[in-house]
C-alpha cells in the first residue's frame, strides 16, 4: 500500500488499513460480444477464452465463510471475453517497464500534502525519513498476537520495497521470472494494461472466469474445502504466527505451481489478491435488485468502507497465500475486499483481459 509510513501505532493502523483498502452497473449489452454464439478467433498468447454466460454472482449455499459483503447472491450475465491464464508474471512487468521506463507507485517519492488528503483530517506529519518510497511487506516473524482485530502486528513498512524488491532493497526477483510480480498499485496495473492493450476484470467477469465450467461452485475445483491445501497456496498452521508451508510454499509461489481450474486458469485462488476494475462497497449487494439479471455490471458507483473512510477503494479477488480459515477465508471464488488504489503490498497482484475488439 503505498500508504508510507508509520511512526505511532495510530498511522500504523491507518496506513495498514489502506492496504485492505472496481462503478455503476450497465443494463445494456455490449453488441460486439453478445451471447449469442459467435466465431471465435485464436486466444492471444497466454490467455484464454471465457464463454458468456448467465450465473449466480455472490455467496452461493453452503458457504459457512461467506461474509455479508458477499450476500445476497444475484444473477449476472457477462459476454464473453479473454482471460489471462496467469498473473501477471515479474518477467512481463519487466518487459513494460524497460520499453516505457514505467516506475510503479511503491518507487515514487512521497509528497506529504499529497498523501494526508487521503487520511483523517489532523493526522500528524511523520518524520521526514519515514516518508521514504516503500511498501507493506508481511512479517514472518511474529511469535504472538495480542488481537487478531490488529493486523498492524503482521505487517511491516518497508523503505525501499517494491516489485524489483519483493522483501525490502536487500531481496530480489533474480530467478523469479515466473512468479507473480507484486507491490503493484491500481494505477500501476493500468499502466500495464494500456501498454498491453488489455484492461483489467470487472468484478463478475472475474468471478465468471474463476467458477469456469461448473456451477454454483464456493471454489474454483467445486464444493470441497478439504482440496485446499492441495488447490492453492494458502496459509496452513497458526496464523500468523507458523505457516506449516503444507502446500509446499511459505510465502509466495511461482505461477502455475497448482493445478488451473477447469478451463485452464491457474491460481484463481490464493497466492496472490487480484485486482479488478470495480469501486469497492459493502453494501453494494444490498443496493441490487434481484429481479432481473444484470448485463455486464461494472459495480457500484461509489466506493465505500468502514475501515477506510477517507480513500476509494477497488474490489480484489482470490485471496493470497496468507488467507487462513480462522482470519481471512477469501480463498473462495465469491470473497471480495477493497484496496486503496494508491496501495501495494507483498500478497498484490493482478491479471488483465481483452474483449473481441480489443485484438482485432
Amino acid at each position: 500500500m503505498n500508504t508510507k509510513k508509520i511512526t505511532s501505532l495510530a498511522i500504523s493502523i491507518l496506513l495498514v488499513t489502506l492496504l485492505f483498502s472496481c462503478k455503476k452497473k450497465s443494463n445494456s449489452n455490449n453488441q460486439e460480444n453478445d451471447l449469442v454464439k459467435i466465431e471465435v478467433p485464436k486466444a492471444p498468447e497466454g490467455m484464454v477464452w471465457v464463454e458468456g454466460k448467465t450465473f449466480t454472482q455472490g455467496a452461493k449455499p453452503g458457504d459457512k465463510y461467506a461474509m455479508p459483503r458477499e450476500k445476497p447472491a444475484h444473477q449476472v450475465t457477462v459476454n464473453g471475453f479473454f482471460i489471462d491464464i496467469t498473473e501477471v508474471t515479474n518477467k512481463q512487468f519487466k518487459k513494460f517497464v524497460k520499453e516505457t521506463g514505467y516506475i510503479t507507485i511503491a518507487e515514487r517519492p512521497i509528497i506529504w500534502d499529497e498523501m494526508k488528503k487521503d487520511l483523517p483530517p489532523g493526522t500528524p506529519k511523520p518524520h521526514d525519513s519515514v516518508l521514504q518510497p516503500g511498501s507493506l511487506i508481511f512479517n514472518k516473524n511474529v511469535n504472538q498476537v495480542a488481537t487478531m482485530d490488529n493486523y498492524t502486528q503482521w505487517w511491516t513498512w518497508k523503505i525501499g520495497a517494491n516489485w524489483k524488491h519483493p522483501e525490502g532493497p536487500e531481496s530480489s526477483i533474480e530467478g523469479k521470472d515466473d512468479y507473480p510480480v507484486v507491490h503493484i498499485a491500481y494505477q500501476d496495473a493500468l499502466a500495464y494494461c494500456k501498454w498491453a492493450n488489455r484492461r483489467l476484470p470487472t468484478e463478475a467477469e472475474w468471478e465468471a472466469a474463476a467458477q469456469g465450467n461448473l456451477k454454483d461452485n464456493i471454489y474454483t475445483w467445486g464444493n470441497n474445502p478439504e482440496l485446499l491445501t492441495q488447490k492453492a497456496n494458502t496459509w496452513q498452521g497458526v496464523f500468523p504466527i507458523k505457516n506449516q508451508s503444507e502446500d509446499g510454499f511459505e510465502l509466495i509461489a511461482p505461477v502455475k505451481s497448482f493445478e488451473p481450474n477447469s478451463i485452464g486458469l491457474y491460481d484463481m485462488m490464493g497466492n496472490v489478491w487480484e485486482l479488478t476494475s470495480d469501486l469497492f462497497n459493502v453494501n453494494y449487494y444490498q443496493q441490487i435488485s434481484n429481479n432481473e439479471p444484470l448485463i455486464n455490471p461494472t459495480g457500484a458507483s461509489t466506493s465505500y468502507s468502514p475501515s477506510n473512510p477517507y480513500q476509494e477503494e477497488h474490489v480484489i479477488k482470490g485471496g493470497s497465500f496468507l488467507c487462513h480459515a480462522s482470519y481471512c477465508a477469501s480463498f473462495r471464488i465469491s470473497a471480495r475486499m477493497g484496496s486503496s488504489p494508491d496501495s501495494g503490498s507483498d500478497h498484490s497482484g493482478f491479471r488483465t483481459v481483452a474483449t473481441l475488439n480489443m485484438i482485432k
